[in-house]
């Protein structure tokens, strides 16, 4: 078995309405952060998976990530996966 270190990045679908981006991206102007658009707010993940390669790790994680981490009718998960440093075991 290999350790993966995976981040999954979570955000909203396009065209999901995003008012926390909306008023993050309000605050930043009214903070002099001018010439910033398109605020898009998120969540992200970092966990440790153990597996037997990358794909099945990457399939682990997908799994995880359909039935428990996203609300798959309005969000998308993007996932990257490395393997875990020797450290971090």
């Amino acid at each position: 078995m290999t350790r993966f270190e995976a981040l999954v990045e979570v955000t909203l679908r396009p065209g999901i309405a995003d008012p926390q981006g909306a008023t993050i991206e309000k605050a930043l102007a009214a903070l002099g952060f001018d010439r910033i658009s398109n605020v898009r707010a998120g969540k992200a993940f970092r966990l440790h998976v153990e597996a037997a390669n990358e794909d099945e790790a990457r399939k682990r994680v997908a799994d995880l990530c359909q039935r428990f981490l996203t609300n798959p009718v309005i969000e998308d998960a993007a996932i990257s996966l490395e393997p875990a440093a020797p450290a971090d075991r």
